[in-house]
């Protein structure tokens, strides 16, 4: 299949959410798909699939670690989006991965930071507790360069906020 149908077949994948865990073992075979546009819509998507089914991407996830070193912004960005999207799912499937996260709040790309902050959101969710002694990661954010970056980074602060007063 060619990379415009293939794209939009995804597109249509993303609405059928009854389809999801059937799918889970295809959309991470297209990991290998010679395109940066398809491999980071897959990436986005087994994040999303990551959310509500953990345990059925839980074989994939090694392969999407393998994206974090990716030369392609896209393809880290999208990494990080989706091993927090699953560890917000559940945090015992990326636990092992998940300080290895840190190295992305000083990515030399914005929106591979911008991802880092929303995946460390996204974890802390339902594991706030982890993130207890790292607060000065994100307090240095608050003096990005980039103005996403600061404008995202006191969310962190709410996240945890409404989970640990």
């Amino acid at each position: 299949m060619d990379e415009a149908k293939l794209y939009k077949e995804l597109g249509v994948l993303t609405k059928e959410k009854e389809k999801w865990e059937e799918s889970i073992p295809y959309v991470s075979s297209l990991l290998n798909y010679e395109s940066v546009k398809i491999q980071a819509k897959v990436l986005w998507l087994l994040g999303e699939m990551g959310l509500l089914y953990p345990q059925s991407v839980q074989d994939t996830v090694p392969t999407i670690v393998s994206f974090l070193d990716s030369p392609e912004l896209l393809l880290r960005e999208q990494a990080v989006n989706a091993l927090g999207r699953i560890g917000r799912g559940d945090y015992s499937i990326i636990e092992s991965y998940w300080a290895s996260l840190f190295r992305f709040a000083s990515d030399e790309e914005p929106k591979v930071r911008l991802a880092f902050i929303w995946a460390s959101e996204n974890i802390a969710t339902n594991t706030p507790d982890i993130y207890e002694n790292y607060m000065s990661v994100f307090e240095k954010l608050l003096h990005d360069v980039d103005d996403k970056v600061r404008k995202e980074a006191p969310e962190i602060f709410r996240v945890l906020g409404k989970r640990r007063p």
